[in-house]
């Protein structure tokens, strides 16, 4: 399992610069019908369980890894990942914020009170970033 798992870190994880994005990206391949995850090309190389394993011990990883980011580090991964997404920056934020894709971004088994730390957390980068966006005060004379 080990050796699949650092397949997954050096031919996919590396190409994505931020826990967000990983963490995004290891969710979209879980099946959210069973929990289980799935990757083509890892099971036919290794195996599909051990490819399922890898991808949820890196998915986990990730999130461990959101829990110890700053705040001003997390708006900065969301505003990459929001250009990053191709969406337009304002429609990214109100889809963010009416729909919350985070929420079910979190591994399966999650502690409840770690993954409210991110949400929150989440909440509030969203919130920043999309002041910083539309300022609502113009800037104070110097």
């Amino acid at each position: 399992m080990l050796a699949v798992a650092d397949d997954v870190r050096r031919r996919t994880l590396a190409h994505l610069p931020s826990a967000l994005g990983r963490m995004i990206y290891l969710a979209s391949t879980r099946d959210y019908n069973n929990g289980l995850y799935y990757h083509q090309g890892l099971a036919s190389r290794y195996s599909e369980a051990a490819a399922c394993e890898a991808l949820a011990d890196c998915h986990r990883e990730s999130f461990h890894e959101l829990l110890g980011t700053s705040l001003e580090d997390l708006v900065q991964q969301l505003q990459a990942y929001a250009e990053s997404s191709g969406a337009i920056t304002t429609n990214f934020v109100a889809a963010w914020k009416e729909l919350a894709p985070y929420r079910v971004a979190v591994p399966v088994g999650t502690d409840p009170l770690a993954a409210d730390f991110v949400f929150s957390n989440l909440k509030v980068a969203l919130a920043i970033f999309e002041t910083r966006l539309n300022p609502r005060w113009p800037a104070s004379p110097e």
